[in-house]
């Protein structure tokens, strides 16, 4: 149960801040408005730092349902426990974007354009093209899920190595991602990161919303289900 919790609290705080730096940099009336790229993809991989920092020690601080299910196919993670850190991170998910909205609640009501009022709750793509949109999400996802396989390598975890410097690595790997591969569909590779947020946008009384983007809201669970599944073929065709 503790595992569950922390789960919850890490992906609560990982959206809380990553959507956060959306609403900050986009929102009219932020004093962050206009801050642009860079800030968003480091403040993304600093989010996910604090999260992993959080629930690192208690539950090995996934944050993703498909990092989850990406260890579980890897063997290195019990399926049992799959269920209820998938439940525990959507839910995380869904109160981080609520937060969110409530911080920035001024700022919403002083923003006309809707599309820029959900891209701070969840991503849609550059170019609407479903097809390679599953494929950009899936491809940075595979990234994400194979280099924490790696990560946890023996041979990247001697006295003093990668695997000693805990969140760091993936922080870096987080804004390497978001830095190179973010333009095509603002790299959701996280479920949790995605739908929960846009079901909140659904049924939070925002000011002027418009529409939650549903005809895009499947790309990023199956684009990175996908990616994680293939990362965890080829680690187990390498080991």
């Amino acid at each position: 149960m503790l595992a569950y919790i922390f789960e919850f609290i890490g992906t609560m705080v990982l959206i809380l801040l990553g959507d956060g730096v959306c609403a900050c940099t986009s929102l009219e009336k932020s004093k962050g408005k206009g801050a642009g790229w860079v800030v968003v993809t480091m403040a993304w991989g600093f989010a996910v730092m604090c999260g992993v920092f959080i629930a690192g020690p208690y539950s090995g601080a996934h944050l993703n349902p498909v990092v989850s299910i990406g260890l579980a196919l890897a063997g290195s993670f019990d399926w049992a426990l799959v269920p209820g850190y998938v439940i525990a991170q959507l839910l995380g998910g869904f109160c981080g974007a609520v937060l969110v909205w409530l911080f920035y609640k001024d700022q919403y009501d002083a923003t006309p354009d809707p599309d820029t009022k959900l891209g701070t709750f969840c991503t849609m793509p550059a170019v609407y093209n479903p097809a390679r949109n599953v494929f950009c999400e899936a491809v940075g996802t595979f990234l994400l899920v194979f280099c924490i396989l790696m990560f946890g390598t023996k041979e990247n975890t001697p006295a003093v190595g990668m695997g000693d410097l805990g969140a760091i690595p993936v922080t870096l790997l987080i804004m390497a991602i978001g830095m190179s591969l973010g333009g095509a569909t603002g790299y959701a590779i996280n479920p949790a990161r995605d739908l929960p947020p846009r079901i909140a946008h659904a049924v939070l009384p925002i000011k002027d919303k418009g529409g939650s983007g549903w005809q895009y809201s499947w790309v990023p669970v199956v684009g990175p289900a996908i990616g994680a599944a293939a990362a965890a073929g080829v680690y187990l065709l390498l080991f």
